[in-house]
């Protein structure tokens, strides 16, 4: 997935709401022109991670940090048809999988350690990286195995 700006910038004029752009950018701590910017499709590379939730911190209209991540191409929203949606429960379990991934990269516990290090020594943009990643993968994961393990009598096809 990329950086699909024209979306961003739909969800950023929607987040900033009726707020003048420097009345948004001073509640979020983005400056005005990098907004500005964005706006206008301008920036052919996405805002980092700790700016979008810079922005999303602000947002109005139910903006989520999730849907600029999506739009600015951190994150795949795996919409591919082939496989089969993910329920409420669903969301739940990935939700709590990735607090126990999370916890045990804290601990030194978890599948990688990093070389000794633990994710609270990553610099915030490289862990909120590695967050969304680890989300997305098991959002993948768990739909290629409701695909691979649900009978076909119990499919919604």
């Amino acid at each position: 997935m990329s950086f699909d700006k024209q979306k961003f910038a739909e969800l950023l004029e929607k987040a900033k709401g009726n707020r003048s752009i420097n009345h948004y950018a001073q509640k979020s701590g983005v400056t005005s022109a990098h907004i500005s910017r964005l706006l206008r499709c301008l920036l052919d590379s996405p805002p980092t991670p700790q700016t979008i939730k810079k922005l999303a911190d602000h947002a109005h209209n139910e903006v989520t940090y999730k849907d600029l991540m999506e739009a600015a191409g951190y994150i795949d929203d795996n919409t591919k048809t082939d496989l089969p949606a993910l329920t409420e429960k669903d969301e739940r379990d990935i939700q709590k999988e990735l607090e126990n991934l999370i916890k045990g990269l804290k601990t030194g516990n978890g599948f990688a350690a990093f070389g000794g290090m633990d994710i609270d020594e990553l610099d915030e943009e490289d862990r909120e990286l590695l967050i969304a990643s680890l989300e997305n993968s098991l959002r993948l994961a768990k739909r290629i195995a409701k695909q691979k393990f649900t009978p076909k009598k119990y499919r919604k096809e």
